[in-house]
């Protein structure tokens, strides 16, 4: 008899990382290095501490949105909503914020915002039992529909500085008032969003290594129906990562409109594209069952790295996408040769 609370052998086996998956993680970061190296031959000025803390900036993003897509893609799933989810999620607390809501409870309510759009997806998938692709396609269109018929397609300004504190503040940020009377940052400090995407990439990895739930999440991709077989409730795991997935894309969405000051509905567009490209250049694979928060971390950082430097070099953002482009169908091809040994 199938044991009820474990997943099976065989489950287990491509949940654990295997020689291939360090492999290819080792490669990610060998390639980040050799980005940042070529970067700081081309300009000096790419290794200055505000380019650095830019970077990071651009990156907590991707980041967060790649952490959610990655647990979406070891279940054998994708999620396409999660720029507009971002968007919607932004708008919301926006919203709350102009309506007179502090600060932290209006963040709050647009993360359930996005967990709410997460667990819809879920919902259909699971229960509907239409594909991944076609049900958050639905979403994406859904939650920007929803965030332009909110704002009338118009940006929500004038939302207070202690808005911007989440996106624009700084740990340990030293600053000195001059002769003149103007401030001169002594030392940039260490960016909220940075330090936030740290807590949840920490968190992410534990629950998805040390956890039944990230157990259940890997066994879910590798082999369904030995999953099922073996006690895992296949259909709860589904709607957990799905709804992990839009809690932080809202997680996201209150960063981005943060570092804005102002809630613009038109934000996120081809976002999930960068989550996706995150995830798979760190190793998950998009046939299920194989990935980690790690290597999403490190292709979050070669995507923010690679923007960073394409734009000092003053590289047009039209010749990006097809670097971006290009980058993605190498590590989806990688990931297919992979899988076929």
């Amino acid at each position: 008899m199938a044991n009820i609370s474990q997943p099976s052998q065989g489950a287990w086996t491509r949940m654990l990382p295997g020689s291939a998956a360090a492999f290819h993680r080792i490669s990610a970061l060998l390639t980040l290095a050799i980005l940042v190296i070529a970067f700081s031959f081309a300009s000096p000025a790419f290794l200055s501490v505000n380019n650095t803390l830019t970077i990071l900036l651009q990156t907590s993003v991707i980041g967060l949105l790649g952490i959610g897509m990655t647990m979406v893609i070891i279940t054998g799933g994708i999620d396409l909503s999660v720029g507009s989810v971002l968007a919607l999620s932004g708008t919301v607390t926006g919203l709350m914020v102009k309506a007179g809501v502090p600060v932290v409870p209006a963040m709050m309510l647009g993360v359930c915002m996005g967990a709410a759009c997460g667990l819809f997806n879920g919902f259909v998938v699971t229960k509907m039992k239409i594909t991944p692709f076609v049900a958050t396609l639905g979403m994406m269109l859904i939650a920007r529909g929803a965030a332009l018929q909110l704002t009338g397609a118009a940006p929500i300004s004038q939302l207070g500085e202690a808005f911007g504190v989440l996106g624009n503040g700084a740990l340990f940020r030293v600053v000195e008032m001059q002769p003149n009377g103007f401030p001169k940052v002594i030392f940039p400090g260490l960016p909220y969003p940075a330090i936030l995407l740290v807590i949840v990439a920490i968190a992410a990895s534990y629950m998805l290594r040390r956890r039944a739930i990230g157990r259940h999440i890997y066994a879910t991709g590798s082999n369904e129906e030995a999953a099922r077989l073996s006690g895992v409730l296949v259909d709860r795991t589904k709607l957990i990562a799905y709804t992990l997935s839009g809690a932080l894309a809202g997680v996201a969405g209150n960063v981005l409109m943060s570092r804005l000051i102002t809630a613009q509905p038109s934000e996120g567009v081809m976002y999930e594209l960068d989550a996706i490209a995150a995830a798979v250049i760190g190793g998950a694979s998009l046939m299920g069952g194989v990935g980690g928060i790690s290597g999403t971390m490190i292709g979050a950082f070669i995507i923010g790295v690679l923007r960073n430097g394409l734009n000092m070099g003053g590289v047009s953002s039209f010749i990006q996408q097809i670097v971006i482009g290009f980058v993605v169908i190498g590590a989806v091809y990688i990931d297919q040769l992979r899988n076929r040994r």
